[in-house]
């Protein structure tokens, strides 16, 4: 089990390592050696905090993820398409950019079922169900299915920007979303969305989709 207890100085530079780390070199390229080598500290130190690697890699998911926000009064439609707006603000302003740290995780982890897995898995739903629950308070036939349509959209976006390097492709998802809600009956303003920040719009810690579900 990972320690709960209030973080040290040399916990937070291991989360921040490997933070770092797996998402630039993948998971399973970076071993317990690299990490404690990177760090300068010992083995024994690291395990002091973190028993595993398993451990490591739970906390590190853990650390890329924020809740979506609350339902709130404004219009669901207009949740959505704020929620795409900061992804596609999140593209333009990414460094260093690997995808998503969720998407890779699984890629590495294959079907090993495992704590880790289960955390991804849940991670990248969560998104599609708020988009359902949100869908669900509109008169549309099959919210889940739109849900479900909406989440591959942003899913496109990362792999897209993988392959082209060209952040306009999250301007392209939102284009793709309106199409899909005006299809489904959903009556949406003209023009884009107003601006919000990444705090209320969209989980991470910074303006970033390097791994935000």
């Amino acid at each position: 089990m990972i320690d709960q207890k209030e973080p040290t100085p040399t916990r937070e530079r291991i989360l921040e390592t490997v933070d770092r780390l797996f998402y630039r070199e993948g998971i399973r390229a970076v071993g317990v050696d690299a990490i404690a080598a990177e760090l300068g500290i010992s083995k024994k130190t690291l395990y002091r905090h973190f028993p595993s690697k398993d451990d490591l890699v739970v906390a590190y998911l853990k650390g890329r993820f924020r809740p979506l926000p609350a339902e709130s009064d404004k219009p669901p439609a207009e949740q959505i398409l704020r929620n795409f707006e900061w992804f596609a603000r999140s593209l333009a302003m990414a460094e260093d950019y690997r995808g998503c740290a969720f998407l890779n995780a699984l890629a590495e982890l294959g079907s090993e079922e495992g704590e880790a897995r289960k955390l991804a898995v849940a991670y990248k739903e969560s998104r599609r169900l708020w988009y359902r629950a949100l869908l669900s308070r509109l008169d549309v036939d099959d919210p889940d299915t739109l849900a479900t349509q909406l989440a591959l959209l942003i899913d496109g976006a990362y792999a897209a920007m993988l392959v082209r390097k060209d952040p306009s492709v999250g301007h392209a998802a939102i284009a793709a979303a309106r199409v899909l809600l005006k299809n489904a009956g959903v009556s949406i303003a003209a023009g884009k969305p107003a601006s919000a920040s990444p705090t209320s719009d969209h989980p991470g810690r910074k303006p970033s989709p390097r791994g935000r579900t």
